[in-house]
């Protein structure tokens, strides 16, 4: 059974006025679906950042010709690298005159069984999906606490960090880590007025996830889906864009599934 993919959703200004940090942007994943839709959803200012500066500075070009909004401005970033996180969360309170929204969105998976893999394939993964998103939380958590104006964290986490998959010991296991840090980082920033939740989708299908994973797999992973087709990444991020918003003002710590898997 293969069902329709919805018609696009139309913005509603549930983030007027927000300036927006979002990670891994560019390209056309869920980073990028999700600057797309805060700039949207009313997004006074947007900064994205990527690893690579050419793809990285096209993003920016392509999502100010298709929003129309001006104020957004792109910066390299590898979140394995602490010097750089510091500098990207700089670099947006400058420009921005601070963040009010961060969008977690870095990851990198790869497909190895666990007795095929080698140590810095296990550590690379770790260390940009969970690592890089524990950076960045915790820089960003600093900044609005010494601010003093409250704030947004969205993290993306995946629904692999509840359910099992063969080839996807290590990135599965980083995704509960994020689940993990998302609810105890709550907790410590809530005394703040930071809330931080993340979004947990099942499967997308972008270029990066088709570069790592076999076309038959893909196709097995989709029909396990209720309705038949994977998740459009607009898709998720408009649950980012809630959880960005102030429709989801009482919610921290929250692991929040975007997802269509049978039961």
């Amino acid at each position: 059974m293969s069902l329709k993919t919805p018609e696009y959703v139309p913005g509603h200004g549930l983030i007027k006025g927000k300036s927006v940090l979002v990670t891994a942007a560019a390209g056309a994943g869920i980073g990028f679906a999700a600057a797309t839709r805060a700039a949207e959803e009313g997004a006074r200012a947007i900064v994205i950042s990527d690893i690579h500066e050419g793809r990285l500075a096209a993003a920016v070009d392509k999502l100010k010709a298709e929003t129309g909004l001006a104020d957004i401005y792109g910066k390299t970033c590898n979140v394995a690298v602490e010097n750089e996180v510091q500098a990207l969360v700089a670099y947006a309170e400058e420009t921005l005159g601070g963040a009010d929204i961060l969008i977690n969105n870095a990851g990198l998976g790869t497909s190895k069984l666990l007795i095929e893999m080698e140590d810095d394939e296990w550590h690379k993964v770790i260390d940009v999906t969970l690592n890089g998103t524990m950076r960045m939380t915790r820089c960003m958590m600093r900044t609005m606490k010494a601010r003093g104006q409250g704030g947004v964290i969205v993290n993306n986490a995946s629904v692999l960090g509840w359910r099992a998959q063969k080839e996807q010991a290590h990135y599965a296991a980083a995704k509960a880590g994020v689940m993990a840090l998302t609810r105890c980082a709550a907790l410590e920033a809530a005394e703040f007025d930071v809330r931080i939740n993340a979004v947990s989708p099942s499967i997308v299908l972008h270029p990066m996830l088709r570069k790592s994973a076999s076309q038959e797999l893909l196709e097995e992973l989709e029909s396990k889906e209720a309705y038949g087709r994977a998740a459009e990444a607009w898709e998720v991020a408009n649950v980012m864009m809630f959880l960005a918003s102030d429709y989801s003002s009482y919610m921290t710590g929250e692991n929040v599934s975007v997802s269509s898997q049978h039961a």
